[in-house]
Parts: structure tokens; C-alpha cells; sequence
């Protein structure tokens, strides 16, 4: 394999994704592979701009409004997409915490299918493999509410959304094919489902 082998990781806040992403990573080291760990969020060019719409879209909804988000981080993935993907090592693992999936847990008035014909329009790069993160909203919303920072969340207020978020992406999930992984139990049975799922596509 010399192209890097591309995987996103996306789902709701507090479904433990950011601990999954970290045994993922461990345990296909543990077996030789090379695997770069990529963050969306650091590496948005736009990611104050983007930001100051959402705070904005926060306290005024609107669909017009949210297209603008949509727009803002479909032209991020877009750079990193040409510019960061690219200068990664030939035969490694590239594992990005959140890419264009995790809008259809976020994002509440623009259907899920406009924004996935947007990224594609915009030639973002289509992962290799879509995992996405799940539990029920009360878990999610229980272990978010245990950590210090909270749901670390400017667009998900209380659990009414968290349960609205995690529907919307069960419903993408399905309707897409990615791959769900159910992080409920132990880290350690998630991180060997995901890990079996790469192995198996190298």
C-alpha cells in the first residue's frame, strides 16, 4: 500500500471517541503500521471565521445561516484535502478526528444530503472507511457531564439535542453505509472491531 489509507472518526459529543481514536492508534502501532493522527479542527486554515458563524448560528437560527457553516467548513476540508493530506507518508494510516460525517450530527436544518454533495462538489476527499462513534444519548450525555469541560459543545445545549444529534447520525449512518461502532462497553472490545476493519481493507 503507498497511498495512505484515509479514516475518519465522527459521531456525537461524549461518545468517546477522542479515548477510541487514541487505542485505535496504540494498538495498530503495537502491529507495525504507521499512523498519523490528524485533528479537523487544527488543521481549519478558516476555523476562527467558521467559528464566529456558529456562535452566531447558536444564538440565530437559520438555514441560510448554517449553509454559511456548511460552506466555510467544506472549503477547510478542501485545503487540508490539498494541502495536509498529501505531505502525509506513502503506506501510512491517516486517522482524522471528525471530517464532513460529523455534520450530520450537528448541523439541524440543511438535510445531511446537500452537505455531502457540497464536500463532493468541492472534491473533499472521501475516506476509505467512515467510522462512526455511537451510544445512546444518555451515555454520551452521562460521561459528558462527568468530565470537567462538560459536552465542550456550542451547538448542543442540553439533551433533548444530545438526542436529536444522535438520531440524526444513526439516520446518516444507515443511510450511508459507515461503519457504527458501538462504544458502550469496553474501549478495549471498540478499538479491536475498528482495528480488525483496518486491518482487513490493508
Amino acid at each position: 500500500m503507498n497511498r495512505p489509507l484515509f479514516i475518519s472518526m465522527d459521531g456525537p459529543k461524549g461518545t468517546g471517541k477522542t479515548t477510541l481514536l487514541e487505542t485505535v492508534t496504540q494498538a495498530l502501532r503495537a502491529t507495525g503500521q504507521k499512523v498519523v493522527r490528524l485533528c479537523e479542527r487544527n488543521n481549519d486554515p478558516y476555523r476562527r471565521e467558521t467559528m464566529a458563524l456558529v456562535n452566531q448560528l447558536a444564538r440565530q437560527p437559520c438555514a441560510d445561516l448554517e449553509w454559511q457553516v456548511c460552506e466555510r467548513l467544506a472549503q477547510s476540508r478542501a485545503w487540508i484535502t490539498e494541502q495536509v493530506l498529501p505531505k502525509q507518508p506513502a503506506g501510512s494510516i491517516i486517522l482524522i478526528d471528525r471530517w464532513y460525517p460529523s455534520d450530520a450530527a450537528f448541523r439541524r436544518l440543511v438535510p445531511f444530503a446537500d452537505i455531502l454533495r457540497l464536500n463532493l462538489a468541492l472534491d473533499v476527499r472521501v475516506p476509505d472507511l467512515h467510522i462512526g462513534v455511537v451510544t445512546t444519548p444518555e451515555i454520551s450525555w452521562a460521561r459528558a457531564a462527568a468530565r470537567s469541560r462538560g459536552l465542550g459543545s456550542t451547538v448542543i445545549l442540553d439533551q433533548q439535542e444530545q438526542v436529536a444529534c444522535t438520531q440524526a447520525f444513526e439516520r446518516a449512518a444507515a443511510e450511508q453505509g459507515w461503519l457504527v461502532c458501538r462504544n458502550e462497553g469496553s474501549v478495549d472490545d471498540a478499538s479491536r472491531q475498528i482495528a480488525a476493519t483496518i486491518n482487513h481493507l490493508l
